[in-house]
């Protein structure tokens, strides 16, 4: 596979993007409209800043080198027309990834095997909706593809082996390292172990049993962790778990209106906004 197409180039979408073009891919990045790819545009140059100083084999030029192999464009059809693999990043809506994957169903060609980034949806509640229940799994990254480079690989009862076998050495030749699960489960391994964490450390802020910096100067400092949990907010940005929160139990709910009230009705996005738990130059 060396053509990719990514569908949703926020946050995390941008990333895969860009680590499959550093790897030498031929890469489409997709989203709604021009706005989108603009905020797109400028992650992109972003990252080649990022690459530049954090990853030693993009010293050079090899980092910028990365955005020719990048294209972007807001038409589904022309976006797709060629891929090998789609790898869908749209926001944690089982709705709209069903509803994208009617619409890439139809435009796809045969040979295009999708990928979801889900977060914490089962691929078989999407699997119906792909026309090609055969070539369809999930391909999980983690934020900072580059640094934190686990891809997780997970398919269905209808998932071709081979196509599953594709997914997996595709990983692996974008520099991830591929973690097989041999079986469904909602939030794959890093999530199962990450969500119920994460949403323990909210439960301390909103119920006003602690502050952000000392749930997190407490789980640094007793463990050794390099950060703590409102860290990882931060990083990961506060709308991918408020989608995931703000379908899930009721007591899920209520922290998610929470994080709505308190963060993201005030524009405190995390580091992407400058300012969420924290804020940042």
């Amino acid at each position: 596979m060396r053509t990719v197409t990514v569908l949703g180039v926020g946050v995390l979408g941008a990333q895969i993007a860009f680590q499959s073009a550093f790897k030498g891919m031929t890469v489409v990045a997709y989203d709604i409209d021009e706005r989108a790819l603009a905020a797109a545009r400028g992650r992109f140059d972003g990252l080649v800043k990022t690459y530049g100083n954090e990853v030693p084999e993009a010293k050079g030029a090899a980092a910028q080198a990365a955005l020719s192999r990048l294209t972007l464009t807001c038409d589904l059809g022309q976006a797709v027309e060629d891929a090998d693999l789609v790898i869908e990043a749209v926001p944690e809506v089982l709705a709209l990834k069903q509803q994208t994957y009617e619409t890439l169903s139809r435009l796809a060609p045969a040979k295009t095997i999708f990928a979801t980034n889900s977060s914490t949806l089962l691929p078989s509640d999407l699997a119906p909706f792909t026309g090609r229940p055969d070539r369809f799994l999930a391909l999980h990254f983690a934020n900072r593809v580059w640094q934190f480079n686990t891809a997780e690989v997970m398919g269905t009862d209808q998932t071709d082996p081979a196509v599953y076998a594709q997914v997996v050495e595709f990983a692996r030749a974008i520099g991830m390292v591929p973690i097989e699960l041999h079986r469904e489960k909602a939030g794959y391994v890093l999530n199962s172990l990450l969500v119920p964490f994460l949403n323990a450390a909210l439960e301390l802020a909103a119920g006003g049993y602690a502050d952000p910096a000392d749930v997190d100067t407490t789980w640094r400092i007793a463990t050794g962790a390099p950060i703590g949990p409102f860290q990882i907010y931060d990083i990961i940005g506060m709308n991918t778990p408020y989608n995931i929160m703000a379908h899930g139990s009721p007591a899920d709910q209520r922290l998610a209106a929470w994080l709505k009230e308190n963060y993201i009705d005030q524009g405190k996005l995390g580091v992407v906004s400058g300012e969420g738990f924290y804020k940042y130059s």
